[in-house]
């Protein structure tokens, strides 16, 4: 007989398989020598309470043969010969689109600005050690979009509008860990993602597919109200049935693009901010709510805030347990930065995006730039802090404290940036309707959490990239362009997805929606 129960355990408990049978036999009552085998198919962690559980959703046969699982396959017909689409972008949206164009029996030729994930380490190597920045092949842009080197944290809110377990199920085929399958918050990590990408690319060039590699677009070919192609930095021309646009939230050039070919954009709602790190122990002991902190059976703690300030939402975002800061802007004289996390999550630190929303109402001064405001004032707010950091990729930050009391930090504690640190006063550098809600919120966030606000936790800035600050808007049924017949725009950078899992699955539903297009042709 099969049955699926909940469980309730201890984190110590929960990570021994004779335990959780014992508590199997006790709802069950049954006989312990019943059970032929259980299978844990979901775990969460609940610290709301003083004693941390573990839940559990439990698999469980007795007196019966447990049956043998094997992971899901999955197979692609070849598309050498067919109708080609031009995907442009090769983060998760664009990955995702091509392995749904390919099942759907289209060509994906990948057309990305950067490099391979291999050769692109190396340019981040360089980033790191503060000696070059390549604009092409960085944090943000090359193999796998800026998802590559990330935390790899798989949650959504948009599981409604996608397959969600099948994305799972695909990360897994491609060599991530079983336990993404399992978690209720599930991971993959820097480490891990670069090897899961290179074996997509495999699969999709195995099946026919094409990637073109150190290749921009730097134009649209467009005949009438269609998209024909693209044209590359070299002149290049590129013809398809269907143009996917997932360059991701950090090609700025795109934009600009798109609105000199009159291409219809709306201004959107985004967030910037700073990023603030602790010690990654301070943060288990406040969110496990005991002084020894996570002990030996609990991961590292990650939490998430919001507060509304002056009709504002200030909130945490991407917070990275156990993890690195490091240098996420895409030009010169730009700072901008984001966070990751390795697999095991055993940095000894913890950061956290924290920042404020801007509606395009917010842009006072920029208006002369009409759409493209939030570009502009975007690429301010990060001058501004390149200005004010050090020399090349060394980041401004500020004690938390001091921060949020207005004055300069004379010494800063470590941070996990590689490239330095030196003391700014960022509550000044920052426009003050940032500024402001940030110090409001981070003192409102340090009641919350006694020991967040203290001395041993820094800021940087600036988090700037969480989201685009434009939408390049699609029919709701086709995902097309408005306007632009042939033109699919997807993922972060057509303001659609905010995370790998929605950018995959919005990359998924463009391709369906170019399979129909291409159909009706």
């Amino acid at each position: 007989m099969f049955q699926l129960i909940d469980l309730r355990l201890t984190p110590e408990e929960a990570l021994q398989e004779d335990t959780i049978k014992k508590y199997a036999v006790r709802k069950l009552s049954i006989n312990i020598g019943d059970i032929s085998g259980i299978r844990i198919v979901r775990r969460s962690i609940d610290a709301r309470q003083r004693q941390v559980m573990v839940d559990l959703q439990v698999q469980v046969w007795h007196n019966e043969p447990m049956p043998q699982t094997n992971p899901k396959k999955f197979h692609w017909p070849s598309v050498i010969s067919a109708p080609e689409v031009i995907v442009v972008g090769s983060g998760p949206a664009g990955l995702f689109a091509a392995l749904k164009l390919m099942e759907l029996g289209l060509k994906p030729i990948i057309v990305e600005r950067g490099k391979d994930v291999s050769e692109r380490k190396k340019d981040i190597a360089l980033l790191n050690r503060n000696e070059q920045l390549d604009d092409d092949s960085n944090y943000a842009f090359g193999e796998g979009g800026a998802g590559t080197f990330s935390d790899g944290k798989l949650y959504t809110r948009s599981k409604k509008r996608g397959d969600f377990r099948n994305f799972l199920e695909l990360l897994y085929f491609h060599g991530s860990s079983e336990n993404i399958l399992i978690d209720a918050h599930p991971h993959i990590g820097t480490d891990k993602l670069p090897g899961i990408i290179r074996n997509i690319r495999n699969t999709i060039v195995t099946a026919g597919g094409e990637f073109l590699f150190r290749s921009r677009v730097v134009d649209f070919i467009i005949n009438g109200d269609r998209i024909d192609g693209v044209i590359l930095h070299d002149g290049t021309k590129l013809r398809g049935k269907a143009v996917i646009l997932a360059t991701g939230h950090s090609a700025k050039d795109v934009y600009h693009l798109l609105h000199e070919k009159g291409i219809e954009l709306h201004a959107k709602t985004w967030a910037m901010g700073v990023r603030v790190e602790h010690p990654q122990e301070l943060i288990d002991r406040i969110q496990y709510h005991t002084k020894d902190g996570r002990g030996l059976y609990l991961p590292a703690a990650s939490y998430s805030f919001s507060h509304q300030v002056a009709g504002r939402g200030v909130y945490s975002f991407c917070m990275c347990p156990g993890g690195f800061i490091v240098p996420a802007m895409t030009g010169a004289e730009e700072m901008v930065i984001n966070g990751m996390s390795p697999s095991q999550r055993n940095s000894p630190y913890a950061n956290s995006g924290m920042v404020v929303e801007i509606r395009p109402e917010d842009l006072k001064g920029y208006e002369k730039y009409g759409v493209l405001a939030g570009l502009y004032y975007q690429q301010e707010v990060e001058r501004l802090c390149f200005v004010n950091g050090g020399q090349g990729v060394i980041a401004p930050a500020q004690r938390l404290v001091d921060f949020v009391d207005g004055r300069l930090s004379f010494d800063l504690p470590e941070t996990s940036y590689i490239p330095g640190v030196v003391a700014a006063p960022l509550h000044f550098i920052l426009p003050d309707h940032i500024s402001s809600r940030l110090r409001e919120g981070f003192a409102y966030f340090g009641k919350r959490a006694k020991g967040f606000l203290c001395e041993e936790a820094v800021v940087l800035a600036a988090e700037s990239r969480t989201s685009s600050p434009l939408r390049i808007p699609r029919d709701k049924d086709s995902y097309m362009h408005v306007s632009v017949k042939g033109l699919f725009p997807c993922g972060e950078g057509a303001g659609y997805a905010g995370g790998i899992a929605s950018s995959a699955m919005d990359g998924e539903r463009c391709a369906i929606g170019v399979a129909q297009y291409i159909n009706k042709m």
